[in-house]
């Protein structure tokens, strides 16, 4: 049985506990706050909720602690830290800044013995295989990634934190014509403004100027600058309403040619359809946690990411079954 810690008990906490109780192989042991662990309640009778503080007291007793950082600059800092106590798994997801996660996180890992697995989650990591494995099997061709029609958590984020924002959901829309021409085979030269679309749904504060909100917005930098992006002022009421959901998705395409004078044109391409982003990337990361403990269990240490794991090492299946049920 595999031990688990989680560390946060946000979105991904909760999924990671609801994923937990359906694996056959893993047994929840703690869950690690830094609020009061008396104001954290969590549904599965037994568990206990310990303060952070205390989280050095338990490196026996959990095989891998998942990390649920709450923002994007939560992981940076507390991966490289725990990896020194724990073998960790986390869903840091800035893609620019992933080598330099890996790199921090791989020495610290590496100096305690432990396995540290990052970016864990459908991208980086579904979408990040599917690139791989279409690079690899085509490797004269194009890739194209399309995100949405969904919620994105860390640019609805970015704009909860403008002065003057009270609350905000942002969808990533894919552009149809962008996304029809790949798929028909052609191999466009996209921008990323002709890519995707920006739709914003911001209730703002008493007195919060709107136009200013507005400007704020559409000139942020690495979020929506480069894009097509669209503000709707509404309620709280509209936006508890119409826009509680956390759907989301995407594709991956690979296309490119074969033969002798690159006469055959090939495509491939990955999906996912999300009710629930935050559900999906728990289940995401339960499997690679899988991948975590026997990873170490077969003594190999340092950070790992989803390329550098055997598909095999994600199921709770023998070698024997999967080769009887899915080869």
């Amino acid at each position: 049985m595999i031990k688990v810690g989680i560390l946060g008990y946000g979105n991904l906490g909760r999924g990671i506990e609801c994923a937990i109780r359906e694996a056959k192989d893993m047994e929840l042991c703690a869950v690690f706050t830094r609020r009061d662990p008396k104001s954290v309640t969590i549904r599965t009778a037994g568990v206990p909720v310990v303060s952070v503080s205390d989280i050095e007291k338990w490196t026996d007793k959990i095989d891998v602690l998942m990390l649920c950082g709450g923002s994007a600059t939560d992981l940076p800092e507390q991966t490289p830290k725990y990896a020194a106590m724990f073998n960790v798994i986390d869903s840091f997801d800035t893609h620019a800044r992933i080598s330099e996660h890996f790199a921090k996180t791989d020495a610290a890992a590496k100096a305690a013995g432990k396995v540290a697995m990052i970016s864990v989650g459908w991208d980086p990591g579904m979408f990040s295989l599917a690139r791989c494995y279409g690079n690899a099997i085509l490797p004269d061709g194009t890739d194209y990634t399309f995100w949405g029609k969904g919620v994105s958590q860390g640019h609805s984020d970015a704009i909860r934190r403008i002065p003057g924002v009270k609350n905000a959901k942002q969808y990533t829309v894919p552009v149809e014509k962008a996304l029809a021409a790949v798929r028909a085979g052609e191999t466009p030269t996209l921008t990323t403004r002709e890519k995707h679309t920006r739709e914003c749904f911001v209730v703002l504060e008493d007195g919060a100027d709107a136009a200013a909100v507005e400007k704020a917005i559409k000139e942020m930098p690495n979020y929506f600058a480069d894009y097509d992006t669209t503000v709707h002022f509404i309620s709280e009421e509209e936006l508890l309403r119409d826009h509680s959901g956390m759907a989301h998705g995407g594709f991956v395409f690979r296309s490119g040619s074969t033969g002798m004078n690159k006469e055959h044109n090939h495509i491939i391409e990955y999906s996912l359809k999300l009710d629930s982003n935050p559900e999906f990337t728990t289940s995401v990361l339960i499997a690679y946690a899988r991948a975590v403990y026997r990873m170490h269990a077969e003594g190999m240490t340092g950070c790992k990411t989803v390329l550098d794991v055997p598909p095999a090492y994600l199921s709770d299946k023998s070698g024997e079954e999967l080769r009887k049920s899915l080869l």
